[in-house]
């Protein structure tokens, strides 16, 4: 009879041979099992082992392709940085520029009103300077010319000449003829429109030697105080302008006698002297004082002649005055624009003190 063994999990009964057989199958298929199982574990730490090599290689390669990233950012962001710069610099520098452009425009336009400015003014001061020259160059040629229309126009036999302009001399040159068309004489004449000076004898006297003329007169607007119609200064004629057509017809009256006297007594130095004496002493000054008054209704003439000048000159001066003012006008107007930076004139400034 075949042992048999009972099964610890069915509780049937089996045979040995059948229980050794099963044992075995269990065995080998728990040993099959436990080496399956062992592959399977050494599988899955070798698959474990791969994983991990190839995650880390993984890792590793996207830590480089990261780094790569990050490099390639840090590039970009330094070459998008290095293009700011750039463009900021370019863009400072075009501002600079722009900046540099306006001021030289503006510096330019400042120096051109500047300069008109300048120019203006110094036209101004110019044409005030000419005004005032030429009123009194034309004062004193308005007395030159009345000078010789009245000579001529009072003598009309007398040979009447002007002293031409740029030549060394006086004004005008009165030759005296008497009825028989006879030169009897000569009388040089200047005329001054100005403040008195003594200067103008000596230059006179060496006139009269240059021209050879009997007799120099002075007649001027301004006398000295110590004379009121005329005087005899050092060698010339002296006489205002009231006052000189009488002295004229008194002088010329002496020399038209004197050259009679000559033709007379020819030869006679004692007569010729007591002539001279005459003509420079008192009693010839008395007697053309009295030829004088006779003259004195030519004052009113003359004196209306002068009012009209007065007002054409103070009408003149008025509108001088009123480019000045509005010159200055304009000069403040710019002051209180560009201040500091507008260049100083100096004759727009005020003096020191003054505000």
């Amino acid at each position: 009879m075949a042992q048999t063994i009972k099964c610890k999990n069915c509780g049937a009964e089996i045979e040995v041979s059948e229980a050794l057989t099963h044992q075995i199958e269990e065995q080998v298929l728990s040993s099959l099992s436990a080496k399956h199982k062992k592959e399977l574990e050494d599988l899955k730490r070798q698959l474990e082992a791969d994983a991990e090599k190839n995650a880390r290689e993984i890792l590793a390669r996207e830590g480089q392709y990261l780094d790569q990233i990050r490099a390639l950012k840090r590039r970009d962001n330094e070459r998008e940085l290095e293009m700011k710069k750039k463009l900021l610099e370019e863009e400072e520098k075009i501002r600079s520029e722009a900046l540099k452009k306006a001021e030289e425009e503006h510096r330019l336009k400042d120096s051109e009103k500047d300069k008109k400015l300048s120019d203006a003014l110094t036209q101004i001061e110019e044409l005030k300077v000419k005004i005032e020259q030429g009123s009194m160059q034309t004062q004193g040629e308005v007395l030159e010319l009345e000078l010789e229309e009245r000579l001529k126009s009072e003598f009309p036999m007398d040979i009447i000449s002007e002293v031409k302009k740029g030549q060394r001399g006086a004004d005008v040159l009165q030759e005296v003829v008497d009825k028989l068309n006879r030169k009897c004489g000569t009388i040089l004449w200047e005329s001054k429109n100005a403040k008195w000076t003594e200067v103008w004898i000596a230059k006179l006297k060496e006139d009269q030697r240059r021209a050879k003329a009997d007799l120099a007169v002075l007649v001027s607007v301004d006398l000295p105080k110590t004379i009121d119609t005329f005087s005899y200064v050092n060698g010339v004629w002296v006489v205002g302008v009231a006052h000189y057509i009488a002295l004229a017809l008194s002088l010329r009256f002496n020399l038209v006698s004197l050259y009679h006297e000559k033709q007379n007594q020819e030869g006679q130095d004692e007569k010729m002297q007591i002539l001279y004496q005459y003509l420079t002493g008192n009693e010839f000054r008395q007697r053309v004082e009295a030829i004088v008054e006779a003259f004195g209704a030519m004052q009113i003439e003359l004196e209306r002649e002068k009012r009209w000048f007065s007002v054409k000159w103070a009408r003149q001066e008025k509108e001088i005055r009123k480019v000045i003012d509005h010159t200055h006008g304009m000069y403040g107007d710019l002051q209180g624009v560009i201040g500091k930076s507008l260049p100083e004139i100096k004759t727009l400034e005020l003096p020191d003190g003054e505000a």
